[in-house]
């Protein structure tokens, strides 16, 4: 089932239009009665006090957790609200959902009182600061009560988003920032881009979405939503017994300058374990006669490689000596399907060239820049790629005529055309040295097997997460995780989707 992820701007237009056929502050009570009933199933099952901390600010969000404050307090439980707002300038169903509030048990506290307040044991602490609408860092009083809140062992429930963290971007509003740790989010009216990728997976916890039962005919068709195995399992397909090694599809994977084989090993022991018929290293430095860990691989000099029959991979360990260059040129011209990685791309971008042919090729070749990488192929930093990395990945898929995996927290997968996923797979273990390329080596194997360039990029990226995923199940990282430990549970991950997915007959 597509989880569709939608924009500040797309989310404000969605909701004045649900507003303008409800009656006043509907919304804000939906919202009040979702984030209740999400709270009252987090609260402890002892039979000892529970106590909830409710932390309220200006805006709707402010109201939002007035209401939920309420109803929990109408439940029975033990409540405390701590107002951060100027009352007489709060919008009017904040001020019905405050009077709500003052008609429950719950219990006011004034705001100066709130360090001491968080040196007592709560059950539940609910942000309901700031929400999706902060547009500057958190600073004085408000920034030392969220470094006291940071330091809490009990769960926090953010209400939209966490307190400080930007919607669109997933990053810590300001410099320097700061913003709530929740253990769980419920986001209202439909789920945010910021929640998932950057910083926003640090921060949000567990996410619930609530729609608040908004008419579905008011939400416009998505550009963005979270890669899941329904987009890209049409792509699985179950092996006959009537098959042979060229019914797969052959891949090379080109680099491999003196003092960086082992990231041309890499990829290539990655594409051979999920699923290429048969798989070529092509180094540009020295070829070893064969790799004795892994002797299925074909080793070959780069030089004598015929790239005109095979899914190509270059830039692994490549290296930008002129040699590497007009490797990547015969590969740009080859026409066959194309996965460029690391130096491949730092090449691209220093030669205008390079990009032309790159610009010339018929269909969309696949890129899998990390940060650093996108900003060289952007003419920008890697502080900027990062400041807004859905803006990023789209543009370099626009710009480059590629689907492009922008890797990172939350990896960005993007069209041409401007759609994109986020992906929700993977873990740090993942921040290790060659895990890149083995991502490089499960794109071309899934290209050699004939998947189309964007359900390869959405299949990679979700099997090498998961398999990340499943390595940290098994205490197998996060730290301490080599690249090379990911490629057998990507092959496992991989046929165990197939087994899963996909019918008898297919």
């Amino acid at each position: 089932m597509m989880t569709a992820l939608y924009s500040l701007a797309e989310i404000r237009a969605i909701e004045h239009a649900a507003a303008r056929m409800l009656a006043p502050g509907t919304l804000m009570q939906r919202a009040g009665q979702a984030a209740t009933k999400l709270a009252l199933s987090l609260l402890p099952h002892s039979t000892g006090e529970r106590k909830v901390l409710v932390l309220v600010g200006p805006g709707n969000n402010g109201g939002d957790a007035l209401e939920a404050a309420a109803r929990i307090a109408h439940a029975g439980e033990n409540v405390t609200i701590v107002l951060f707002a100027d009352t007489s300038h709060q919008s009017i169903d904040a001020q019905h959902a405050l009077a709500h509030a003052r008609q429950s048990r719950a219990n006011f506290v004034e705001a100066v009182g709130v360090s001491e307040l968080l040196t007592q044991p709560w059950s539940l602490i609910i942000d309901g600061l700031f929400g999706i609408g902060l547009t500057r860092p958190i600073t004085g009083e408000l920034r030392n009560l969220l470094e006291q809140l940071n330091l809490q062992t009990c769960k926090v429930l953010a209400l939209d988003i966490p307190s400080g963290i930007d919607a669109d971007t997933g990053n810590v509003v300001g410099q320097p920032g700061i913003a709530v740790h929740a253990t769980h989010t419920i986001t209202f009216i439909a789920d945010k881009p910021g929640l998932h990728t950057a910083d926003g997976q640090d921060y949000a916890g567990k996410i619930t979405v609530d729609t608040l039962n908004i008419d579905p005919l008011l939400y416009t068709a998505p550009h963005a939503q979270i890669n899941s195995v329904s987009l890209f399992s049409k792509a699985l397909i179950r092996r006959p017994h009537n098959s042979h090694k060229g019914s797969y599809g052959d891949v090379a994977i080109v680099g491999g300058a003196d003092g960086m084989a082992g990231a041309c090993i890499l990829a290539a022991c990655a594409a051979a374990k999920c699923g290429a018929g048969r798989t070529f290293a092509a180094f540009v430095g020295w070829t070893p006669a064969y790799d004795s860990n892994h002797p299925e691989l074909m080793l070959r000099p780069a030089q004598q490689l015929d790239f005109s029959d095979k899914a190509v991979a270059i830039g692994p360990g490549l290296g930008q000596s002129p040699e590497a260059k007009d490797l990547l040129s015969k590969a740009l011209d080859a026409p066959v399907a194309l996965v460029l990685d690391a130096d491949a791309l730092n090449l691209i971008a220093h030669d205008q060239s390079l990009r032309q042919q790159l610009l010339a090729r018929g269909d969309a070749s696949l890129m899998t820049p990390h940060p650093l990488e996108a900003a060289r192929l952007l003419g920008t930093t890697a502080a900027a790629v990062q400041a807004d990395r859905l803006l990023a990945a789209r543009t370099l898929a626009r710009d480059f005529n590629a689907i492009v995996i922008l890797k990172g927290s939350g990896s960005v997968i993007a069209q041409p055309r401007g759609n994109l996923a986020i992906n929700p797979t993977g873990n740090a273990a993942l921040a290790t040295a060659g895990s890149g390329d083995v991502l490089t080596g499960i794109c071309a194997a899934l290209l050699a097997q004939g998947w189309p360039a964007w359900e390869a990029a959405l299949g990679a990226t979700w099997m090498h997460g998961k398999a990340a995923d499943v390595l940290v199940q098994q205490e197998v990282g996060p730290i301490g995780l080599c690249a090379g430990e990911l490629i057998p549970a990507v092959r496992g991950v991989f046929n165990r989707l197939v087994a899963k997915h996909v019918p008898m007959h297919r």
